[in-house]
């Protein structure tokens, strides 16, 4: 059984081109630019509208969950790319002690920063750290069908389709199933340049 305060102590992760550090007030503009972009808010089936001001109390008191684990996904600075950027948030929540999981979610906010990888090599040390280093046995997720590019992130990570939810998410008039994709401990994960 995992402890209930399972990310007292949030880690900073590093991989080749990104550094995941545990999201908190500091990320306000790129949070808050992130649930501005409707194709990330369509991605994410998120309906809620929010304020800037529930977005603030929100991060300020992320430190204090011990059940979940909130990192701000920070490009880092290359030769390519001289600044640092914020690409979204990637998270592991919902856990679960008593059968050691966890749910994942991701998402990457600024369209530039889809479709070149970040968000398979964050998944990866994401989940590669939930099992190496907190003793998760499964982390599950959930992604819309009409969002194949996530889904191919997500099993380039290891991660394998469950099961389907038909219907589960209405958005502008137009029904969307819900696939379920797990990993557990013991299954194979992919060699990514981390």
């Amino acid at each position: 059984m995992l402890p209930g305060n399972l990310f007292a102590h949030q880690a900073t992760l590093t991989t080749a081109r990104l550094r995941l550090e545990p999201l908190g007030p500091e990320h306000f503009e790129g949070a808050w630019a992130g649930l501005q972009d409707p194709e990330a808010r369509r991605l994410t089936g998120t309906h809620a509208e929010f304020t800037p001001e529930q977005i603030r109390e929100w991060l300020a008191g992320l430190a204090a969950r011990h059940d979940r684990g909130d990192w701000a996904v920070i490009r880092r600075a290359d030769e390519q790319h001289p600044d640092e950027r914020y690409l979204g948030e990637v998270v592991l929540n919902d856990l679960d002690a008593d059968n050691e999981s966890v749910g994942f979610r991701i998402a990457l906010t600024p369209a530039d920063a889809r479709g070149q990888g970040y968000g398979t090599e964050a998944t990866a040390a994401v989940v590669g750290h939930a099992f190496d280093d907190l003793g998760v046995h499964r982390v599950a997720l959930e992604v819309f069908d009409f969002n194949p590019r996530a889904r191919r992130a997500y099993e380039k990570a290891g991660f394998t389709v469950e099961g389907r939810q038909r219907e589960a998410l209405l958005w502008e008039g137009d029904w969307a199933d819900s696939l379920t994709m797990g990993i557990l401990s013991r299954d194979p994960r992919p060699a990514l340049p981390l």
